[in-house]
């Protein structure tokens, strides 16, 4: 049974729509997903099966953060990084930004991170319960046209599942350069019971809170000037 402000139990998710390939990868990154990739994959459970994070990892981690769509790697390898007491899992369908991570795991000798090299939502859906003490969506696609607006990330159903998954008082990072999902974003988090926007100023998503680095994307500023969302997991 469910309370106030708790998500409805799981449920199968819509799939992804991004593009799964780019460019021919060049030869030594397409060494990596042949040597590397296997090493740091997650192993998906059976269908309806938990995915438990500790067991991604060789030594006990402090907590567990998801990014969901981590591009070409840049800010999960930063954070994982400066925090290399946490366990870093990543989701990326497109084998490009996945080779692009690959080769930043292996430049620095990284040890916590994971990749879901596919869409985030069927691993959302088998991670436990309150199991996740940070989510990122950074610069996920807009989707600009109406009819396509199904296919943005941040839907009703979308939100149940990542609050299921967070720790209570977990917070989610979510940016975007694009103002009509900027909209999107507020309107649809901002109503959802399970979640808390911490802005009190216009100074708290104008610029970037500190721990949030910039990426080549957020430096290119495709679509206009980058805003900075934070959301807090309200307290079952």
């Amino acid at each position: 049974m469910t309370g106030p402000g708790d998500p409805p139990q799981r449920q199968a998710l819509i799939r992804s729509f991004g593009r799964r390939h780019g460019r021919k990868l060049r030869p030594g990154r397409r060494a990596l997903l042949e040597r590397l990739l296997p090493d740091v994959a997650v192993t998906m459970p059976p269908s309806g099966g938990d995915l438990d994070p500790a067991l991604m990892f060789p030594n006990p981690m402090a907590a567990y953060w998801l990014e969901i769509g981590f591009g070409a790697g840049e800010h999960l390898a930063w954070q994982a990084v400066q925090h290399s007491e946490i366990g870093m899992i990543g989701c990326e369908p497109f084998v490009n930004g996945v080779s692009s991570l690959l080769s930043l795991i292996d430049q620095s000798g990284l040890d916590n991170i994971r990749i879901h090299p596919d869409d985030a939502r069927p691993l959302i859906d088998a991670l436990p319960d309150r199991s996740i003490g940070c989510c990122f969506l950074l610069f996920p696609d807009p989707w600009p046209k109406a009819r396509h607006h199904r296919r943005r990330f941040v839907q009703p159903d979308s939100l149940d599942a990542v609050a299921r998954i967070l720790a209570d008082n977990a917070e989610f990072r979510v940016a975007s350069d694009d103002p009509g999902l900027v909209d999107w974003i507020l309107y649809h988090v901002r109503r959802h019971k399970a979640f808390r926007w911490t802005a009190k100023c216009a100074a708290d998503w104008r610029s970037a809170p500190p721990g949030w680095p910039p990426t080549r994307y957020e430096a290119k500023a495709l679509h206009g000037r980058p805003v900075y969302l934070t959301f807090r997991r309200v307290s079952r």
